[in-house]
């Protein structure tokens, strides 16, 4: 989803207040609140095509998926909506009155635009790897049969793999799924890697 600024230099309580009440969604870093805009086509077929996979290789385990309606805690700094998120165990939230932001996710999703690849790759990257449950990051190119899986080594360091062409496939140890590329961009018409792998 591409963004927008829309207030700077706020408090979280207030962030919290103003998006609670609002008809959009907005993200909040280290005091700016941003606007979110709607995606694309191929975005939310990925979206759909991955919240399937997910769901039928997690019925029975202990770790759910959970949509980009739903908002997680980076310390008391900022509030990110990943596209897509899995939690291991019971979800924890900020508060159980509104039930709409969580604080323990196990992967988050991610899923390029023109507009967001900088801010995917950079700010929210660097706030996701201050989440301690956090074991996995996963990055999927909406144009090509792209899929970088970023995985917690430690507690400092993390481990790049990438994934290419409708024959491959990646998998997120942390949650025990492996997932094809060839489902996950299923009724996507992807572009040839300009990478050429």
């Amino acid at each position: 989803m591409s963004a927008e600024q829309i207030q700077s230099f706020i408090r979280p309580e207030e962030y919290l207040a103003i998006e609670r009440a609002a008809d959009f969604k907005s993200e909040y870093i280290s005091g700016e609140m941003v606007a979110m805009s709607g995606a694309s086509v191929r975005h939310e077929t990925i979206v759909v095509n991955l919240t399937s996979l997910l769901h039928n290789a997690l019925r029975g385990k202990p770790c759910k998926p959970y949509g980009g309606s739903l908002r997680v805690r980076v310390r008391s700094t900022s509030y990110l909506y990943p596209d897509l998120t899995v939690v291991c165990g019971e979800p924890q939230l900020l508060d159980d009155s509104f039930n709409d932001t969580l604080l323990n996710p196990t992967v988050v999703f991610e899923i390029l635009s023109e507009s967001t690849e900088s801010k995917d790759r950079g700010i929210k990257w660097r706030l996701y790897q201050q989440i301690e449950s956090l074991k996995h990051y996963v990055i999927i190119d909406q144009k090509t049969a792209r899929v970088e899986i970023h995985t917690r080594h430690n507690d400092v360091d993390w481990l790049e793999h990438a994934e290419s062409g409708m024959g491959g496939t990646f998998s997120l140890p942390a949650i025990g799924v492996t997932i094809a590329l060839s489902d996950l961009y299923e009724d996507v018409a992807v572009e040839p890697d300009p990478a050429g792998l």
